[in-house]
């Protein structure tokens, strides 16, 4: 007998990821954002889709309300460079709205890609391309380098583009690292371009800090073959975009293990809305600044310290760094980091911040895990060992003796 009974209701279990974007007139863009959300699923494990915060669908609501139908744990994750406007005013308000609509469905918000070791290591590739492509080698002659971002209305965006110049600076073989932007705000590439052309380097190298391969890149282009018409003394070219390149992943990989345990950290001590800035001083308080202090005093709410401070943060028991580094990272590294954080998030008395960095000087006897504060240093980690180190050390404080390159 046929009866009008209703299904009975879908149980809502999971996590999901949302990467929100910037969104495009030009789909190409937009699809350079599914494809990281589709590779972003492989690497995480987790369901990932992709919205954007305008000239693109689904909208950021939207991803939110599809995905909301059937996980119950949504973390939302950035592909935003810098922290200006976006990330600070309009991905909170979009996700406190979600969290106002969908009461049921705990939402994480995570930040931005920022300043990490993985785009620094790209950047060092996107140049070394260059400068096969112009037949000159940095260590023989002099390779200037001008790292070209957008530019920003916030202080706070511009001044990690300066700290990302300087960090591909540190440790190389560069004459030297400038900063530059596209617009908005000084200095801009063609007057940078002059300014090192003063030095008479052998060859200067130009990285478009963009995304995708859009307008603003062509733009660098463009005046980097002017200014190489323009200087016969100096060979000068543009390099690729950052584009899909797996070291994003990485960087996407943290951003999301951040927000998923609440562990994420603003800039909020040079944040124009938090505090007063020479020149931004009508940019502090007002409503954005209000939508900023409640989403992220929301945020922090449960992990505020005395007098309700939410800048006061509990640290982590311990500090566990992976040395991602080419040596380590050719002896299997990075599966060892994500298997050490599934492990760790396996765990129900594991208290750990899980993160990767760069060389720690024992090259070829890697990988290498370093625990801190315990200053133990394991050596020649593999994938499996990642679960005694989690169960023995950073649950309990028993060293894993037979893995134990030196302790500090």
């Amino acid at each position: 007998m046929t009866t009008n009974a209703p299904a009975p209701a879908q149980s809502l279990d999971g996590e999901a990821v949302l990467l929100v974007g910037h969104g495009s007139r030009r789909e190409k863009s937009n699809e350079q954002v599914r494809d990281l959300a589709a590779t972003l699923e492989g690497r995480l494990g987790v369901p990932v889709d992709a919205g954007f915060l305008e000239l693109a669908e689904p909208s950021i609501s939207e991803a939110i309300d599809g995905l909301a139908a059937s996980h119950d744990r949504i973390t939302v994750v950035q592909l935003s460079l810098f922290a200006a406007s976006h990330v600070k005013n309009d991905v909170p308000l979009a996700v406190e709205q979600a969290r106002a609509e969908r009461p049921e469905t705990t939402i994480h918000n995570g930040a931005h890609l920022g300043v990490h070791p993985a785009i620094v290591d790209l950047l060092d590739d996107r140049a070394a391309a260059v400068e096969e492509s112009l037949g000159v080698d940095r260590e023989d002659e002099d390779v200037a380098v001008v790292l070209c971002a957008r530019g920003s209305s916030d202080p706070d965006a511009n001044s990690d583009a300066a700290k990302l110049a300087r960090l591909l600076y540190e440790g190389r073989e560069f004459s030297s690292v400038e900063t530059a932007f596209i617009g908005i705000t000084d200095p801009e590439l063609e007057s940078r371009l002059h300014t090192v052309a003063k030095d008479r380097p052998d060859a200067v190298v130009v990285l478009p800090y963009m995304l995708g391969d859009g307008v603003l890149t062509q733009r660098v282009r463009e005046h980097t073959d002017e200014f190489d018409a323009e200087y016969p003394y100096v060979a000068a070219a543009a390099g690729d975009p950052l584009g899909t390149d797996s070291r994003l992943l990485d960087v996407l990989g943290d951003r999301w293990q951040e927000a998923r345990t609440e562990s994420v950290q603003m800039s909020c001590d040079t944040c124009k809305y938090k505090v007063e800035l020479d020149g931004y001083e009508e940019d502090v308080g007002g409503a954005r600044a209000m939508l900023r202090a409640l989403t992220h005093q929301e945020e922090h709410a449960d992990r505020t310290d005395v007098d309700d401070d939410p800048h006061v943060h509990d640290a982590p028991a311990k500090h566990v760094a992976v040395c991602t580094n080419q040596t380590c990272a050719a002896d299997g590294a990075p599966a060892v980091l994500e298997r050490l954080r599934q492990e760790a998030r396996d765990s129900e008395a594991c208290d750990a911040r899980i993160t990767r960095t760069s060389c720690l000087g024992r090259c070829g006897e890697g990988p290498m895990v370093a625990v801190y504060p315990d200053g133990v240093w394991y050596g020649g980690v593999e994938t499996d060992d990642a679960a005694e180190i989690v169960s023995s050390h950073l649950d309990r404080d028993r060293i894993v003796s037979h893995l134990v390159d030196q302790t500090l």
